[in-house]
């Protein structure tokens, strides 16, 4: 249950007020220390999600409990807000108001603590007894490979997969290979395997075959059982150290292939001492996790990730199921109908399968099979399309509860829609899902877990940064989509109608919205705690928006407004007191920020990027003291504002511009901001950096990403100033555009930058690529992992002598660099090169 997230995330966040000797929370410690003791407690039992009955009880609870731990989440925001700013306040002022807001938040958290401990006693009352476990029953173990388990006759798409593996196989030349076939669940993983493990060709390669299914139940013991029955031994009183060895000495000097099917998890050490290294043997693993693969010693280059069937591969496997006793469609308006019906399985076989042989029990009635296209969604969520369905939760029940409910925030969004990573990174952030940990940023947790769900096969990427994988943007195949609708409807975050379209309720939490489905009034939600709007067309804004006073992510990127429109909505912005996410990137109409956004004092992320007109920020702004991002990127700026040094937990910040300003802040006031890892800065003629300012860059220890965009500026004092900016060693990724100067940045070298992953290169003059520093020894090489040269037809470059420089290359995007000698590619087009593995 995603519920149990929640609890442990304010858990966390009311230790670490505790820790930092917060105030206002120091003054309800008593409070504070009971409410982190209960929500332990409860977390515990929520924790034990395989001993809750899944009672309709139990469903009615959970809202009653995520509106509990809500209002606790509000009182906490509001003492850490209060305890931020409480030296702005006149003596006066923070008597009156400090009395009176000492007196609320001691009641309501008294009320909120005895609420959570009744919560408590009833959650307690769900769980099941446990049984006791019978060390010695293996009653529906892993079992062996049974050739029922699939019918040939059935099998449609997967030709080019079993081949592209038996190529493999039939290559083999280490003494072990292993093999991974990945993918989400109903997409045929295992069927391909059975195939080839199947194959009489293939069965000629080796003197043993085992097909071992793991599934979630997975057992080390009775996998090893299973394997020493399968080799027609005995496993009788032996324990697993005895296993080990009689299978490594059954399997030694032979060449075998081995079928580990359906793998949820691995102990790694047991599994490395598993199988012998026995010559041209084979191990082919099927999982719904890449990374699991990966553990399991399956090189990136042996990974076959599954693909959905194209439309006429889904239509031929649909015709098997939906008229197998007419062996042909009946008409034209059937076959119109099935089709509509499999643009919505998204060419899952599994969904094609069972949605096909639920028509084919209706196949005498065209009225039913339009009936079954109409509530095709809600056929799937309802359970009556339940194989699928339960697959797919296989996949969900195995996350960590932190990612469940991560994963449920993608429900808002509409069918093959193309979601952005940071805006769903960004908004798992303000929602308070992830908090920064040890070295990482939430930012960065953010991204880490979005690959897991896309390794997990519960996410598809549409666009990823080449060298690293990050994923720039996302979408949900429809199915997955479903039952997150379901899942969060159930769990009371949003609600959905029988069409999947979202709408709106009075407990409603979240809330996406185009242009077609904009609502008539917010004004009946008011614990919205996420608004986010996914159409560039005009929507109205309604009046009474201050109602909904818990709004902690609000995204309008790229909303039409008028200049009307605009005043009214930063009037309304600038009252939400816990707003932690604001995204205006995009909104043509914004030319300012009012001194009011000093109120939004819980803002932790601020996009404002490509405001077209927006010319000038205030020094308001430098009061928003909680901000760890400030994108500015693209808007007409001539200055930041002095005083930006106040904002100590700025970790990105993109748009400064130095300026000769006595308005402007200075580059040295960047000296302040010691845990800022993204810098974007823009230089032109009226930049000023002096040489005063040439080591501060290199002070800042934490910085990773440096952009530094010089605007096509032709003057030399630019490229002067360019090279005053000397960034630390520690710099793992750099961005340079707009550079006209023929030679790169003096600090541009090994020696400098000796820990740099990731360059761009991008729309500059530049003439000579040499790198080496004369200081340094010619034969230093480059760590450089990524690379990226794009718009620099005047560059003169050998790749020959390029990737000798940087032995670790292993990804590069090149275009329109005319003038690169040897390159394997013609250059006047865009060309991406990927380092091949052995």
């Amino acid at each position: 249950m995603a519920t149990d997230a929640m609890v442990r995330a304010l858990t966390d966040k009311v230790f670490m007020a505790l820790l930092s000797e917060s105030q206002f929370v120091i003054g309800f410690r008593d409070q504070f220390e009971a409410m982190k003791t209960k929500l332990e407690l409860m977390n515990g039992f929520l924790s034990c999600t395989d001993k809750l009955r899944r009672e309709k009880d139990l469903q009615n609870f959970l809202p009653r409990l995520k509106n509990l731990i809500y209002e606790a989440d509000d009182v906490l925001t509001d003492c850490l807000i209060r305890d931020e700013y409480q030296e702005e306040e006149s003596c006066w002022s923070s008597l009156t108001h400090g009395l009176l807001f000492r007196y609320k938040t001691g009641k309501q958290l008294s009320t909120i603590n005895s609420r959570i401990q009744k919560m408590g006693t009833v959650l307690e009352g769900f769980r099941r007894p446990e049984r006791p476990i019978n060390p010695g029953n293996y009653a529906n173990p892993v079992i062996g490979y049974s050739s029922q388990d699939f019918d040939p006759s059935e099998i449609i798409g997967l030709v080019k997969d079993v081949e592209k593996i038996k190529a493999w196989i039939d290559s083999g030349d280490k003494v072990l290979n292993r093999v991974g076939i990945v993918g989400m669940g109903g997409l045929g993983k295992t069927t391909i395997a059975q195939m080839i493990f199947n194959d009489r060709e293939v069965g000629t390669y080796f003197d043993r075959k085992i097909w071992l299914s793991a599934s979630q139940n997975f057992s080390a013991e009775r996998i090893m059982r299973v394997m020493l029955k399968e080799l027609g031994e005995d496993s009788d009183g032996l324990d697993e150290c005895n296993l080990l060895r009689k299978i490594y000495r059954k399997l030694a000097n032979q060449s075998y292939l081995i079928v580990m099917d359906d793998v949820w998890n691995i102990n790694i050490d047991w599994w490395n001492k598993l199988c012998p290294a026995s010559e041209r043997s084979f191990i082919i693993i099927t999982s719904r996790n890449e990374d699991i693969t990966r553990n399991m010693g399956v090189d990136i280059s042996r990974v076959h990730r599954a693909k959905t069937l194209n439309k006429e591969e889904s239509w031929s496997l649909f015709s098997k199921f939906a008229f197998s006793h007419r062996g042909r469609c009946p008409n034209e308006e059937f076959e119109r109908i099935g089709r509509e019906v499999l643009d919505k399985c998204g060419g899952l076989p599994l969904a094609i399968k069972t949605t096909a042989a639920l028509l084919n029990q209706k196949i005498h009635s065209l009225a039913e099979w339009k009936k079954i296209n109409d509530n095709f969604h809600e056929l799937t969520t309802e359970g009556i399309n339940r194989q699928v369905m339960a697959s797919l939760q296989l996949s969900y029940d195995d996350l960590p509860s932190l990612l469940k409910q991560c994963l449920l925030c993608f429900s808002i969004y509409p069918e093959d829609f193309e979601i952005s990573g940071e805006q769903i990174v960004h908004w798992w952030v303000g929602e308070g899902l992830i908090q920064g940990r040890g070295t990482k940023t939430a930012a960065e947790l953010g991204f880490q877990y979005l690959s897991e769900l896309v390794s997990r096969c519960l996410v598809e990427v549409v666009h990823r940064r080449g060298y690293d994988g990050r994923v720039y943007s996302c979408k949900m195949h429809d199915l997955v989509r479903d039952m997150t609708i379901k899942i969060a409807k159930d769990e009371a975050f949003c609600s959905f109608d029988q069409q999947g379209r979202q709408i709106l309720r009075e407990e409603s939490r979240w809330l996406g919205f185009t242009g077609d489905n904009a609502p008539r009034s917010l004004e009946n939600i008011p614990k919205l705690r996420t608004l986010i709007t996914m159409s560039r067309d005009s929507i109205p804004l309604h009046s009474k928006l201050e109602l909904l006073s818990s709004l902690r992510v609000l995204d309008f990127s790229d909303m039409k407004l008028n200049s009307d429109e605009v005043e009214y909505l930063w009037k309304w912005i600038c009252s939400l007191k816990r707003l932690a996410s604001l995204n205006l990137s995009g909104v043509a109409v914004v030319k300012g920020v009012p001194s009011s956004i000093q109120n939004l004092r819980n803002l932790q992320i601020l996009v404002l990027r490509k405001c077209n007109n927006l010319a000038k920020i205030g020094s308001s702004i430098t009061n928003l003291r909680k901000l760890i991002v400030l994108d500015l990127r693209s808007c007409p700026l001539n200055y930041l504002p002095r005083g930006l040094e106040k904002l100590v937990h700025l970790q990105e910040l993109s748009g400064f511009r130095a300026v000769s300003n006595t308005q402007s802040c200075p580059l040295r006031a960047l000296l302040e901001l010691k845990n800022l890892r993204v810098l974007q800065i823009n230089i032109n003629g009226e930049t000023e950096i002096s040489e005063e300012d040439r080591d501060i860059l290199s002070q800042l220890e934490k910085l990773q990403v440096l952009a530094i965009d010089a605007e096509n500026c032709n003057e030399n004092s630019v490229s002067e100033m360019v090279d005053r900016l000397s960034p630390p060693p520690e710099l793992e990724e750099l961005y340079l555009r707009r550079y006209h100067h023929p030679t790169m940045p003096k600090w541009m070298n090994v020696k400098k930058l000796s820990n740099l992953q990731y360059l761009c290169l991008e729309d500059a003059y530049i003439i000579d690529f040499d790198t080496k520093s004369e200081s340094y020894s010619s034969a230093s090489k480059w760590n450089l992992e990524g690379l990226c040269l794009k718009l620099l037809p005047n560059l003169v470059l050998d790749w020959e002598i390029l990737t000798k420089d940087m032995p670790l290359l292993c990804y590069t995007e090149i275009s329109n660099c005319f003038n690169l000698k040897n390159f394997p590619c013609l250059s006047d087009k865009p060309w991406i090169w990927r380092k091949t593995l052995d």
